[in-house]
């Protein structure tokens, strides 16, 4: 999997409306942050590769793991994941530094811990499977079953630090226009 990449000299600061922030605000702090991970999945055709990964800036590239972080959490934990090809995203960059360098250190840790099982079983947990040996993964790996109830206790908290963080560093995360 790629690793977040140098920021090109050239790169063009994404530019997010602040009328959809504004909006987006008013309805939530997945929404508000959403807003920002939308503009970086369209910079990169909603595809990280190689040729992609430097389009966007280190800070993006955490925002935009916490937003494919948790929507995969929230719906089928770290198996959906990690077979969904995440886990090199998530894991072999330093998305849990960043995210105790933005105030999460429960959250840093808990993706540590993550990490530890990750690197244990990589090359089983990446091999492609059958829905079957899918679903059968959930059983295999419940040692990850802790760590999403953890993280399902500490989303809200999680999603609205980062939202205050992007809030307060907005200039790192987007160019905002009118």
């Amino acid at each position: 999997m790629c690793t977040f990449a140098p920021i090109k000299n050239d790169l063009k600061m994404i530019e997010v409306k602040e009328i959809a922030l504004q909006k987006a605000a008013s309805e939530g702090m997945d929404e508000f942050i959403q807003v920002f991970t939308d503009k970086y999945k369209e910079v990169i055709h909603d595809e990280l590769t190689a040729e992609t990964m430097g389009e966007l800036t280190g800070e993006q590239h955490s925002l935009l793991a916490y937003q494919l972080f948790r929507d995969e959490i929230m719906i089928g934990g770290f198996c959906q994941l990690i077979q969904n090809g995440y886990g090199g995203y998530i894991f072999d960059n330093p998305f849990a530094k960043v995210m105790r360098l933005w105030g999460l250190d429960a959250f840093s840790k808990l993706i540590y811990k993550a990490k530890k099982i990750y690197d244990a079983n990589k090359v089983d947990l990446e091999r492609e499977r059958t829905e079957e040996e899918f679903m059968a993964m959930y059983e295999q790996y419940e040692a990850f079953d802790d760590l999403e109830e953890e993280y399902f206790e500490m989303e809200e908290d999680v999603t609205e630090t980062i939202a205050r963080y992007i809030d307060e560093h907005l200039e790192l995360f987007a160019k905002i226009i009118s």
